[in-house]
């Protein structure tokens, strides 16, 4: 190319010179500006002429003009919980296609809120995406100025799926309602009537939808029984609270319904101790789908979520705030995936 030699680091002059354009063109174009400003025969002469060169914009000069780190924040509760583990990669995924990094914040105390990371952090970063679980933290920047994606979230809490500039908060989440009513109507259809959630303890707007949509699905069948025991988010705290639901007075319940497939793992170990077989005793699911599902046996009927999926989503979500586009505010689809763990009450 004319004006370069084999050594010399290619400029953006340099590309503009072998497309035949401004340099205004070629920023607007390799920072991806361009949509509507510059025709896209004009835009692929400009990337061609940057590849054949061997062109990368100076990305350190450029955010600092734009007055951005490229960098977003991710608030989890716990990297020993394969879910959250998932969400990070999904989310780092999406951030990696567009020159973004991600800094992971997972609260000290495993599940339940992390500790405010804000103050520090602010100068530092783009914005921030975070579980619902993490809602202490959350408080310290309800006022300021990082824009927020919530994942598994209030949609009425936040700013609306197309939200945008600074401070704006949307929501990305997963048809969690969809996912109760496909496991009542599952286990309904197998003739169950009598049934008790083991609900998590944890009080977030998904567990709220999730018992919520639980008892207004089994109400609607009709001479149905529902009780709830409330646990606390380890197999052990499951197992107590399922042994309570299986030797209360009564009738015993023929289905255990629980918030996720932790909670399921003990209510099945509840099961296994009490010398109740599952499914011919009791049914067990869970919600999910962790690797966890299919090591226990049998193995759990429960509902697929796909964290990583969730994870790519609320990152492109924070993508779109900052460039000031609306974000997906569709919920993502859940799937129940049916296993060894359910099947028609005992007669």
């Amino acid at each position: 190319m004319p004006g370069v030699t084999d050594t010399a680091r290619p400029t953006s002059r340099d590309v503009a010179r072998a497309a035949g354009v401004s340099q205004a063109t070629v920023s607007l174009v390799l920072g991806g500006k361009s949509r509507g400003r510059v025709s896209e025969r004009t835009a692929e002469a400009v990337r061609a002429a940057a590849l054949a060169l061997g062109y990368r914009p100076n990305l350190a000069a450029r955010n600092l003009r734009l007055g951005r780190t490229r960098t977003a924040l991710l608030v989890v509760p716990a990297l020993t919980n394969e879910y959250f583990a998932r969400v990070y990669t999904g989310a780092a995924r999406v951030a990696a296609e567009h020159d973004f990094g991600v800094v992971l914040y997972p609260s000290p105390d495993g599940i339940g809120p992390a500790r405010d990371p804000f103050g520090s952090a602010r100068a530092s970063l783009d914005g921030v995406i975070a579980s619902s679980m993490a809602a202490d933290a959350l408080d310290a920047i309800g006022g300021g100025d990082l824009p927020l994606v919530m994942l598994d979230s209030d949609p009425g809490a936040a700013g609306g799926a197309g939200a945008g500039g600074a401070g704006a908060t949307v929501t990305v989440n997963f048809d969690i309602a969809d996912g109760m009513r496909q496991v009542a109507r599952c286990l309904l259809g197998l003739g169950h009537r009598r049934f008790t959630h083991i609900a998590s303890a944890v009080d977030t707007w998904t567990f709220h939808v999730r018992a919520a949509t639980l008892a207004d699905t089994l109400a609607g069948a009709g001479d149905v029984v529902l009780h709830t025991e409330r646990s606390a988010h380890s197999v052990e705290d499951a197992r107590l609270a399922a042994e309570h639901a299986l030797t209360r007075p009564g009738p015993r319940p023929t289905a255990l319904v629980c918030d996720d497939d932790i909670l399921a793992a003990g209510a099945c170990k509840a099961a296994r101790r009490l010398g109740l077989r599952v499914p011919a005793d009791v049914s067990v699911t869970g919600f999910d789908d962790l690797a966890l599902a299919t090591a226990v046996e049998p193995e759990l009927t429960t509902i697929r979520l796909p964290a990583d999926e969730i994870g790519g989503r609320g990152m492109a979500a924070l993508l779109a705030v900052l460039d000031g586009r609306p974000a997906d505010g569709s919920d993502l689809p859940v799937e129940l995936v049916v296993r060894g763990s359910t099947a028609p009450p005992p007669t």
